[in-house]
């Protein structure tokens, strides 16, 4: 990369990090923004040396954005997935369980059975845009099918998921 060019990138850089730390800040919180707002930079650095930017400062908000959004998906499936600690509500209580608990109980154990029936893409489908948040375009992207292809597979999911949940209720 010429000399100039990075030169112009760190002067752009000096310029935006305030409102690029602004920006994080507001998505990702305090103690992260400073960490994304570098990782932007750095990716902007990694970037140019591949192609040229045409504008360069909406890239550099284009990336913190993306970065950002990221962080937050991470943050939720990690969230989901790792269990901090004892939770004593979690415990089997000794009392009998009402009428409504075990239909509730019921309902959830046709439903995940449900899931477990469906066909292999159709439950990824399902659990990279329910559990994980992603977008169709992402998945789609990911899987390297259509994004109506992914759609496709939605419908599918959600209208078995719904008629197991029905042909309970129907019992």
């Amino acid at each position: 990369m010429p000399e100039s060019r990075s030169k112009f990138l760190e002067d752009l850089f000096a310029l935006s990090r305030r409102e690029l730390l602004q920006i994080l800040t507001r998505r990702v919180g305090a103690q992260d923004a400073p960490d994304l707002v570098q990782e932007t930079y750095l990716r902007l650095l990694r970037h140019q040396e591949t192609a040229p930017i045409e504008e360069p400062r909406a890239f550099l908000h284009t990336i913190a954005i993306n970065l950002a959004r990221d962080y937050r998906r991470r943050r939720r499936t990690q969230q989901k997935h790792i269990d901090l600690g004892f939770d004593p509500e979690a415990l089997p209580s000794a009392a009998p369980q009402s009428e409504q608990q075990i239909e509730a109980n019921d309902r959830m154990r046709r439903l995940l059975d449900a899931v477990e029936d469906l066909p292999p893409r159709c439950r990824q489908v399902l659990i990279m845009r329910r559990f994980e948040d992603l977008h169709q375009t992402e998945i789609a992207a990911r899987l390297g099918i259509s994004r109506n292809m992914v759609e496709k597979h939605l419908r599918l999911a959600l209208h078995r998921l719904q008629s197991a949940l029905n042909q309970g209720a129907s019992k």
